[in-house]
C-alpha cells in the first residue's frame, strides 16, 4: 500500500488571489485522513495512527518514507484531527533562531489553551545538537513532533529523539494507488487523459511511486491538444522518464547492494543482474561494485569454485581498461558466474572461528618443535627438538601437532560437498584419517 502525495505548503499569508491558477496536486490535497489514498498500514482503524487517534492521545511520530508519499499532507490532516496548530519548518532552511520563535509562540499557544503540531520536513538534516534541542518541548508538552525523513531513522537520528516518538513506515505508491489517484485527477479535470491503456500503464511506471511526479506529469498531459490518444511511444517522446530513485550513501546504496549479493548467494542470475542494473542506472560507482562482486566470490562461493574470484579479478582489471559503459559489461558477466557458481562459506567461516579462538586463547606460543633455532641458546631452550620435517614422513605428512601446547586442537575449516570442496573434504578427510592413526609424532 501507498499513499497520496506530498506537498508543503508555507505558513506565511497567502495573498495570491482565489481566482489565480492552483496547481493540481494543490487542487487535490485531501481535506481528510479519509480521503488520503493508500498507507492503510498506518492510517487504518486497526493501524497505530489510527487507534492512536481514536484515543484522542497522538504522541510525537517520525514519517519514514520516499518523497511524493504524503508525509506532510498526513500531518496537516493530524493537526485537523487533534485541533492543533500546524507549524511546518524545513531543516534545510531553518537554524537555532528560526527553532527559538517556533518554540516561544508554541509556548504562547499552549498557555492560551491551544497546541502545537510542529511539522519538521528533512529532520535528519539537523545536526545532533539541534536535535536535542526538540527535547524538552516535547517533553514538556509545547509540542508535538512530526518529523519526515527519507532516511533510516536509526541510522540519521540521536536515540534520545527516538525513544520519544514513534516511527511509521510509509511506502511508496503502489500501481493500484496510482491509478485510483490518476482516475481523481481526471474527475477533477473534468476528462480523461489522452492515452491508450498500454500508455496510460507507461505513466504509472514514470512516476515510480511518487503521487506527486504523478500529478505533474499528469497536469503536462492534459495541456496537450491531440487528435487521438497517444501510445507509449508517443508519450515517451513527450515526457522524459522520472529519475529513479537512487542515494549513493543513502538507504538505497545499502538496500540494492544487499539485494544483490542476496540474489547471488541465491544462485538467481537474472534477480542479481536486475539489481546490479539498478544500482548502475541510478549511479552507482563501477568500482564499488568491483568491489563488492569480489568480496561476493571471497565470502560465499570460495573454495568451492577457486576460479570464480579470478573472473571478478580479471571483470574489475577489463572494466579499468575500457571504462564506462563498455566496462560494465564485464561486470555483468561477473555477477552471472558467481550466481551460478557452486556456493561455499565454509572458508569464510572458518576464518570467523580462528579468529574467535585467537582472541580466546590470548598469547598462547607455538609449540617449541616448529620454531626455528638460529642460535645456540635457543637450542639449549629446546626450540625445534624433536621436528619431525614432513617430505621425510610416508606420504610427506607426520602428523605432528601444530596447536600451542595444551590447547585443544581446533577444527575451523569444514568444506562442503559442492563444487571443488568435494575434492578438498576428500583430502581433508585422509589427512584427518592418518593424524588418528599416527598420533603426535
Amino acid at each position: 500500500m501507498a499513499d497520496l502525495f506530498d506537498t508543503a505548503p508555507s505558513d506565511a499569508p497567502n495573498d495570491t488571489p482565489d481566482l489565480a491558477p492552483r496547481p493540481l496536486a494543490d487542487r487535490l490535497r485531501p481535506r481528510t485522513l479519509g480521503e488520503v489514498i493508500g498507507q492503510a498500514q498506518v492510517l487504518g482503524p486497526e493501524a497505530p495512527l489510527g487507534v492512536m487517534l481514536a484515543s484522542g492521545s497522538l504522541s510525537s511520530l517520525i514519517f519514514w518514507g520516499p518523497p511524493g508519499v504524503g508525509k506532510t499532507t498526513i500531518a496537516r490532516l493530524l493537526a485537523d484531527e487533534t485541533d492543533m496548530e500546524f507549524v511546518q519548518i524545513s531543516a534545510i532552511f531553518s537554524g537555532v533562531p528560526e527553532l527559538r520563535k517556533v518554540f516561544e509562540a508554541a509556548k504562547i499557544r499552549r498557555r492560551n489553551g491551544r497546541g502545537t503540531l510542529l511539522f519538521v520536513d528533512e529532520i535528519h538534516r539537523f545536526n545532533k545538537a539541534q536535535q536535542d534541542g526538540f527535547l524538552p518541548h516535547m517533553e514538556d508538552g509545547t509540542i508535538v513532533l512530526v518529523g519526515a525523513t527519507t532516511e533510516n531513522p536509526s541510522f540519521e537520528l540521536n536515540a534520545a529523539l527516538l525513544s520519544r516518538a514513534q516511527v511509521f513506515v510509509l511506502e511508496r505508491l503502489s500501481l493500484a494507488d496510482l491509478e485510483r489517484l490518476a482516475q481523481r485527477a481526471e474527475a477533477e479535470l473534468g476528462h480523461a487523459l489522452p492515452l491508450d491503456g498500454p500508455a496510460r500503464e507507461a505513466l504509472l511506471e514514470m512516476a515510480d511511486g511518487d503521487g506527486r511526479a504523478l500529478l505533474n506529469l499528469i497536469e503536462q498531459i492534459a495541456a496537450w491538444a491531440v487528435p487521438a490518444p497517444l501510445d507509449p511511444p508517443a508519450l515517451s517522446a513527450r515526457l522524459m522518464r522520472r529519475a529513479a530513485q537512487y542515494d549513493k550513501s543513502g538507504d538505497a546504496h545499502y538496500n540494492l547492494i544487499s539485494a544483490l549479493h542476496k540474489s547471488v548467494r541465491g544462485s538467481d542470475p537474472d534477480a542479481a543482474l536486475y539489481w546490479l542494473a539498478r544500482m548502475l542506472a541510478g549511479g552507482e560507482d563501477p568500482r564499488y561494485l568491483a568491489r563488492r562482486i569480489t568480496r561476493m566470490a571471497v565470502e560465499d562461493i570460495g573454495l568451492a569454485d577457486p576460479q570464480a574470484q579470478r573472473v571478478c579479478l580479471d571483470g574489475w582489471e577489463t572494466y579499468e581498461r575500457l571504462g564506462s559503459p563498455e566496462g560494465e559489461l564485464a561486470h555483468a558477466q561477473s555477477v552471472i558466474y558467481l550466481a551460478l557458481a557452486p556456493k561455499s562459506n565454509a572458508g569464510y567461516a572458518g576464518y570467523k572461528n580462528a579468529m574467535q579462538a585467537a582472541k580466546t586463547t590470548g598469547s598462547e606460543a607455538p609449540p617449541k618443535h616448529i620454531l626455528n633455532a638460529p642460535t645456540r641458546l635457543m637450542k639449549d631452550q629446546g626450540y625445534g627438538e624433536g621436528y619431525a620435517y614432513d617430505h621425510d614422513a610416508e606420504d610427506a605428512f607426520s602428523g605432528q601437532n601444530y596447536f600451542p601446547d595444551g590447547m585443544a586442537r581446533g577444527v575451523y575449516y569444514q568444506p562442503v560437498e559442492r563444487g571443488f570442496e568435494r575434492e578438498l573434504k576428500r583430502r581433508l578427510d585422509y589427512f584427518v584419517k592418518l593424524r588418528a592413526e599416527r598420533g603426535p609424532a
